[in-house]
């Protein structure tokens, strides 16, 4: 769907009950049409503004079998 992945890795502890996208530049719309290509909903888009160079980072979560790619 037109985005690049730029790096992938695994958050501490595993466990993450469940999927979100975190906003990393303050561009809310950009962080959301990830979610929506996802099928994440937008009530688990949040901003964490970080020197990243990246628009946002996906944490998938135990619910990952519930997501858009993977039905």
């Amino acid at each position: 769907q037109g985005f690049d992945v730029v790096a992938s890795g695994n958050v501490p502890g595993f466990g993450v009950a469940t999927s979100e996208v975190i906003d990393r530049i303050g561009d809310r719309a950009a962080a959301r049409k990830v979610a929506a290509a996802l099928g994440v909903p937008e009530v688990r888009v949040r901003e964490e503004l970080r020197d990243l160079y990246l628009d946002a980072s996906v944490v998938l979560g135990c619910d990952y079998a519930t997501l858009r790619p993977f039905e």
